[in-house]
């Protein structure tokens, strides 16, 4: 029997300066091939070439990955400025109608970094552009210099809500995670549930209440040694239940794989 697919949002690069291409990273491959048991399928983030009705008929689930540009702040009332960064408004305009597709249909996705961004602002939340600049809170930002080791090294605990979605899937109330953020969320959109925060209260965990699917999003990087990790490892091993569970004509929610 066929693997279920799973969509993988690229994000746009140059190689070599000068040549446009849609780039995805190896570990998001890795994780969804060899930890959720689906094929993986590089979708190009950008209107132009790909419809949402067309990625709901052709994928099981949809990874939403982290990426460099963020979230435009007109998407959720703000105007632009230099702290919010670099954007990518074509993938703004695929990945926000998909959430919100995906919740009301019950099909499955995985947000990371700015897929767990992305899932908030889809749902009518909004973003903080630099973290590091809120009184109280730390650096979330990946570390300038190092190893890609280093560079995703364990940096900081995240607490789920005591008996949780998070809390049961991970089988513990309180992980080691990476960090590799500026912004983050600033008001929760609408039934979204912040189920784990970092010690200094940035959410790091959500879900949709009430969706009839797996609608699962975490700010760090899970994609990062995947079948290893073991907080990554059950994630990502949900993720592929619920997506096999589509293929097969079936949906379950986060607490139903927890």
């Amino acid at each position: 029997m066929a693997r279920p697919i799973v969509g993988i949002f690229s994000n746009p690069y140059l190689l070599f300066d000068d040549y446009p291409v849609h780039a995805g990273g190896v570990m998001n491959t890795e994780a969804v091939s060899d930890v959720s048991g689906c094929i993986p399928m590089l979708i190009p983030a950008d209107p132009r070439f790909i419809s949402v009705q067309e990625l709901l008929d052709t994928c099981d689930g949809f990874l939403l990955t982290g990426g460099r540009p963020n979230v435009h702040p007109a998407e959720y009332g703000e105007e632009a400025t230099d702290a919010h960064g670099e954007f990518d408004r074509a993938r703004d305009a695929v990945a926000l109608d998909l959430v919100r597709a995906c919740v009301e249909r019950g099909q499955p996705f995985l947000g990371i970094c700015r897929g767990f961004q992305e899932v908030n602002v889809a749902m009518g939340g909004t973003l903080h552009p630099e973290i590091r600049d809120l009184p109280g809170r730390m650096n979330h930002r990946m570390p300038p210099d190092g190893t890609l080791e280093e560079k995703f090294e364990l940096r900081h605990p995240v607490s789920f809500t005591e008996g949780g979605v998070f809390h049961r899937l991970m089988g513990a109330q309180e992980v080691m995670t990476n960090t590799l953020h500026g912004q983050g969320i600033k008001s929760s959109g609408a039934r979204v549930i912040v189920d784990g925060v970092a010690p200094d209260g940035t959410p790091e965990a959500i879900y949709i209440d009430g969706a009839p699917g797996f609608t699962l999003a975490v700010q760090w990087h899970p994609e990062y040694e995947a079948a290893r990790d073991p907080v990554s490892r059950p994630l990502f091993a949900a993720f592929g239940e619920a997506t096999h569970a589509w293929a097969n004509g079936r949906q379950l929610t986060p607490a139903q794989v927890a």
